[in-house]
């Protein structure tokens, strides 16, 4: 696709964080950028909707008035249907319609980039490396799925940026196959694991992203689907003492901060969890790549200030010492790690759990449950609620209790809560002093505002 030949471009759907990302990207490059979506109503604008119109993004409810003649291109999501009745207008105007994972492969064709896949922490990641090549003056630009909180606290969505300098990161996901159409100069594998697909389909995406890679293809050596795609260790990363170029060591979580060891040389990030020390390792490597010292790496590290519902804290009861802490995880390995994360904050952590969709319930709650009753102590609790439904055609027959029967079966404390307020009702029943609140899902926008209501009521 020649990005160059189209000026005027509508996005379908484009408060989605993938969408709103490109879109943010391509009006920062002077595009005539507007768009729709369901979200978007008269006379009730949204944060976003209001730093849309600021940055010159037209907003229009999602009915086809936005599309006519002078639209070059429309983008849809894959969550975009052909029945969808912007996309039958763009049809019977004779305007091209393309999916996002097009338009972002265009763009990363047209400058030096750096993709960041992975089954897990790909946001983190993403935001690490932006960080540290801005810390290092290079004014990278950045593609995400999740609002830095250093571009949010300038009154952008934060999911989005355009540098003056050469390099692009993005976050390129496998959920989609999308990955597979990205040639980037160096990219990075986190991790691979079951989710959204089978494993072997998901190596196969992934050997084709190595095959595509120009430059440097950084892997996780500590995992095992990963290791195999090694093309040189010396870009490569662990934390258990492999044979590779990027080692960490000595993991330890002091409240709400992390430090650890790069090839012997101490860091400190004010973010939760050892999984977060992978994403930095991850990080390390590609910003070494890039030609960024040792030391303005880790001195970067240290100013991290996280992105949104990444194991955020939303707030605290300091004297009963309650937290509430707020995080995207929606696959099994994610939504351990995030509980393990709190678990080093509070001797009893309560967690509440949204599934994101039927499919992916009915396609890992098997895993979902293994893992969850894995890490849980006994006094440690985990709610499940009913599953977010964003529309469309999907089979619904599969219920969130085949979670927690399955926790229970292996003696677990595990509630099914049902809708987000019976969530907030069994969060304040199960209330006690030391006790951190994690709320985890992803898709449902609104989903933040269960931990905001729940600290006023705690």
């Amino acid at each position: 696709m020649d990005l160059l030949s189209y000026q005027s471009l509508f996005f379908v759907g484009i408060a989605g964080t993938g969408m709103s990302a490109i879109a943010q990207y391509l009006r920062g490059c002077g595009k005539n950028v507007s768009g729709s979506d369901r979200l978007f109503a008269n006379g009730n604008k949204s944060v976003l909707q209001q730093q849309f119109e600021q940055m010159g993004i037209t907003c229009h409810m999602q009915d086809g008035n936005g599309i006519d003649e002078s639209i070059d291109l429309v983008v849809v999501s894959t969550a975009i249907e052909e029945t969808n009745v912007e996309y039958q207008k763009a049809m019977q105007l004779g305007i091209p319609v393309v999916k996002r994972s097009a338009v972002l492969a265009a763009i990363s064709d047209e400058v030096k980039t750096i993709a960041v896949g992975g089954t897990s922490g790909k946001s983190t990641t993403t935001a690490m490396i932006f960080h540290i090549l801005s810390q290092a003056g290079l004014q990278p630009s950045l593609i995400t799925g999740a609002g830095l909180t250093e571009l949010q606290e300038k009154g952008l969505p934060g999911n989005a940026y355009k540098g003056e300098g050469e390099w692009l990161v993005i976050e390129a996901d496998e959920s989609d196959g999308s990955i597979v159409g990205y040639h980037p100069e160096i990219a990075l594998v986190l991790n691979i694991e079951r989710d959204h697909k089978e494993a072997d389909e998901l190596i196969d995406l992934f050997a084709t992203f190595k095959s595509h890679t120009k430059g440097a293809f950084i892997v996780n050596a500590d995992n095992a689907l990963s290791a195999p795609l090694s093309l040189q260790k010396e870009w490569d990363f662990s934390s258990k003492g492999e044979k590779v170029g990027i080692k960490g060591s000595s993991f330890k979580q002091s409240g709400f901060g992390i430090s650890f060891k790069i090839n012997g040389t101490s860091c400190k990030i004010p973010v939760l969890g050892e999984h977060n020390m992978e994403n930095a390792l991850a990080a390390f490597a590609a910003c070494q790549q890039v030609g960024v010292s040792k030391d303005t790496i880790i001195k970067a590290l240290a100013s991290f200030k996280g992105i949104y519902r990444r194991t955020q804290l939303v707030g605290e009861k300091k004297q009963s010492k309650q937290y509430v802490i707020d995080d995207f995880a929606h696959n099994p390995s994610e939504v351990a790690a995030a509980i393990a994360a709190c678990q080093l904050i509070s001797p009893r952590v309560v967690a509440y759990f949204q599934p994101h969709g039927f499919g992916p319930l009915r396609f890992m709650h098997a895993e979902l449950s293994q893992e969850v009753a894995k890490v849980l102590r006994p006094n440690d609790y985990f709610l499940i609620g009913d599953v977010y439904y964003a529309g469309g055609t999907v089979d619904k027959n599969i219920s969130p209790t085949i979670v927690s029967t399955a926790i229970i079966r292996e003696g677990k404390q595990a509630v099914f809560v049902g809708n987000k307020q019976g969530a907030l009702t069994e969060m304040i029943t199960l209330a006690q002093e030391n006790t951190t609140f994690l709320i985890m899902g992803a898709r449902d926008p609104q989903l933040d505002q269960l931990g905001k209501e729940l600290l006023k009521r705690l």
